[in-house]
């Protein structure tokens, strides 16, 4: 009877999932990729089964990667020490390269390969493929109002989501390197969760989720928050509180908000099954953002 009353509380997940699965069924997610959960092998594997189960009930995962620490590696690898500026990659052509060659090349084929060996269809690109990420260089600016020339660091200036539109329909999972292509058919590499939030928006997704390696955003106090609107997270940025890393996850998900998405999500990838928890659950974990 054990082994039956442990099939019928697995039987009762199931259940508690389906109208989560009914609700986001056709609709688009993209999800911000990094940390912990792309760098340790478990998390890795787990992800890719994760991300394959919500697009075998219909639902359509989008993936967009970062790779700082990976690009460091290969720099120092190379003999090319990193610089940074306001905690910006100063990019040279050389960087850009290196940076194009591991985010592109390596990270990105890494995890459509991984993918795919569990039996999902996934596709990688690039801001180059299709002219999905039209991106112009960023004017930087430091604290005291100085505007500095970091090379070819960019923003998006534009989405084309043609080619993510074809390969949902296709059944495959896209899985984006933030790098973005000038007017001159120079390549920008792009922080991750900015582009993230862009292409939420250019896509109308019904969710974004940022996975990190902390369980969410704290207010004032130090406790978590379980929901955090615009004009707290409005005050947290004036206030300092939120700053460092979470700031541009912060931005990119008000950025998603505006463009019509539903709800943006800042959860702990570090926990084993963090997207389902999230998605398939009424309590879901981490920070949600709303307007």
């Amino acid at each position: 009877m054990k082994n039956v009353a442990a099939m019928i509380q697995r039987a009762e997940i199931l259940i508690e999932a389906l109208p989560y699965i009914r609700a986001f069924q056709g609709k688009t997610l993209v999800i911000k990729y990094g940390g912990a959960a792309m760098e340790q092998a478990d998390l890795k594997e787990s992800f890719a089964l994760e991300v394959i189960l919500l697009r075998y009930v219909g639902i359509n995962p989008v993936i967009v990667h970062g790779g700082g620490p990976q690009i460091g590696t290969m720099m120092k690898r190379l003999g090319k020490e990193p610089r940074f500026l306001g905690g910006m990659r100063v990019t040279d052509e050389e960087t850009m390269e290196i940076v194009e060659m591991v985010l592109v090349g390596k990270i990105n084929k890494e995890i459509v390969a991984l993918i795919n060996h569990h039996g999902g269809k996934a596709v990688g690109l690039s801001g180059k493929d299709g002219n999905l990420i039209r991106a112009r260089r960023l004017a930087h600016r430091t604290p005291d109002g100085q505007e500095v020339d970091i090379g070819l660091v960019g923003e998006v200036e534009e989405v084309n989501p043609q080619a993510i539109r074809l390969l949902e329909e296709h059944g495959f999972i896209p899985v984006i390197a933030p790098t973005g292509v000038g007017t001159g058919g120079e390549t920008y590499n792009i922080n991750a969760d900015l582009v993230a939030g862009e292409l939420a928006a250019a896509l109308a997704a019904e969710k974004l989720i940022h996975l990190t390696d902390v369980e969410g955003i704290h207010g004032d106090d130090g406790a978590l928050l379980s929901t955090l609107t615009r004009k707290d997270a409005e005050r947290l940025i004036k206030g300092g509180v939120i700053a460092g890393g979470m700031l541009p996850k912060v931005e990119s998900s008000l950025k998603a908000l505006e463009g019509g998405t539903s709800k943006c999500h800042i959860i702990d990838g570090r926990i084993p099954h963090a997207i389902l928890l999230e998605i398939f659950t009424k309590e879901g974990i981490g920070t949600e953002i709303v307007l």
